[in-house]
């Protein structure tokens, strides 16, 4: 956090500084793992469910750290400690004050689906001609956030800061933290209605983004959800899909085994776009990182070569060739809209289709019905088979009727699929990441179909 020192520190969270100190000291990144603690940094002592982090504000001071936030003094510390009355909140105000004394420009994204995948493109392209600081993995969250803000520096032009959220007032609290000076919102989807109850929920929730953004800055919607298509807000929106009415859409979609080719158009532009993942979800991301590019004055061969640098992460559609069959791995995530938009691409591989589906979390009450309209949409898309297990797999697969066949746990369809599989299968593996159905994907890998 270039100039970010304890001093100002402790008057943006009002904390109280103990131990031996030089007060204009700077403070490097907020980490919350003491092990990932290098010198310069500022440790957070949280407390979680199986550790607290105040036990190891001795670890994190010997390892270098500048400071340390805490709730309380650990007897024998002598190093320097903010002491607040909750981390949590003195981490907001502490990543809000140095988010203000920065000037790039910040596109915050968010979103039901498709958030990671946004920002790995849009950084991707943003490359091209920028220094450019992206969210870490999944710190996407109210501690995330903060994180991912104190890892901005002076080198950097551009910041891609993913925020997800479960709640309302979330989104709220993150864009007063990150203040983007550019929105993505990639679509409004069944995901947490356990807290946000419905979609006019969801979108309530994610749309707080606007509450901080400036009334004349640019937001990118996938226009072709109806719900962000319709919204009305103050800020200036771009829509891109592959409708017609897009400002920015993508035509002539093909898929190959290496990825997805498409041509972008629109805002003047025609960009022949090569994207090395599979799936229409993929196709967004394109025309988001395309739509970013555009808006920050990027040429079209530069946003085309970004398009070629991007990289899935994880288990996020990633299609590969076992030798017996083409896997599908997107076991990271799942919800309704996600699943039902990975049948449709699935639908255009060759071979026999098959659906290996888990739990979809957090959909609330009406999860068993969510379930069953999911089995229902892959048989009547034409899939050949739907095997699934799980708390709502006997739904997924009565949806999916006579293709439909359910097991009493992963381990049992585990072992059940070299009598199912067949060589030439294409095979699309999703859950959600509690059902860890990564190890149905480890197993069709090692499967000889």
């Amino acid at each position: 956090m270039d100039a970010m020192t304890i001093e100002r520190a402790a008057a943006a969270c009002g904390g109280r500084l103990c131990g031996v100190s030089h007060s204009d000291t700077e403070l490097g990144r907020i980490i919350i793992d003491s092990r990932a603690v290098q010198p310069g940094d500022l440790f957070a002592a949280y407390r979680g469910e199986k550790a607290d982090g105040h036990d190891y504000i001795a670890s994190a001071l010997q390892r270098g750290a500048a400071c340390c936030l805490a709730e309380r003094l650990p007897e024998g510390v002598d190093g320097p400690v903010l002491l607040v009355d909750d981390v949590q909140t003195a981490l907001e105000q502490i990543a809000s004050a140095y988010r203000a004394t920065l000037t790039l420009p910040v596109i915050g994204i968010t979103g039901s689906v498709g958030k990671t995948s946004a920002k790995e493109m849009i950084a991707a392209v943003l490359q091209r001609r920028f220094a450019v600081l992206k969210t870490e993995g999944n710190l996407n969250n109210q501690i995330g956030v903060p994180m991912t803000v104190s890892r901005i520096t002076r080198r950097h032009e551009m910041a891609v800061v993913e925020m997800g959220i479960s709640g309302f007032g979330e989104m709220r609290a993150l864009s007063r933290i990150a203040r983007p000076t550019l929105g993505v919102f990639t679509v409004i989807g069944h995901a947490h209605l356990a807290f946000l109850h419905d979609l006019d929920g969801v979108l309530a929730a994610k749309t707080e983004m606007l509450e901080n953004m400036a009334a004349d800055a640019w937001i990118v919607v996938n226009g072709d959800d109806p719900l962000l298509r319709g919204f009305p807000c103050a800020q200036r929106k771009l829509t891109v899909g592959l409708d017609g009415g897009n400002m920015l859409r993508a035509v002539g979609i093909t898929q190959e085994p290496g990825g997805t080719r498409c041509t972008i158009l629109g805002m003047g532009r025609q960009i022949e776009a090569v994207i090395p993942a599979f799936g229409k979800h993929m196709v967004y991301a394109a025309l988001e990182g395309a739509a970013v590019g555009i808006l920050q004055e990027m040429t079209d061969e530069e946003i085309a070569a970004g398009i070629r640098a991007f990289e899935t992460v994880g288990r996020r559609a990633a299609v590969c060739d076992t030798g017996s069959v083409t896997l599908v791995d997107d076991s990271y995530n799942a919800n309704p809209d996600s699943v039902k938009c990975g049948v449709d691409s699935l639908m255009t591989l060759p071979g026999r289709h098959v659906c290996i589906l888990g739990d979809m979390r957090e959909l609330g009450e009406d999860s068993p019905a969510m379930h069953f309209d999911v089995g229902r949409y892959a048989a009547e898309k034409g899939v050949d088979a739907v095997w699934s297990s799980g708390v709502y797999g006997a739904d997924l697969a009565a949806g999916a009727g006579e293709k439909g066949k359910y097991f009493p746990d992963t381990e049992a369809l585990i072992a059940a699929l070299p009598q199912l599989v067949r060589r030439g299968d294409a095979i699309l593996v999703k859950a959600s990441r509690g059902a860890r159905f990564e190890r149905v994907s480890e197993a069709l890998k090692e499967l000889k179909a």
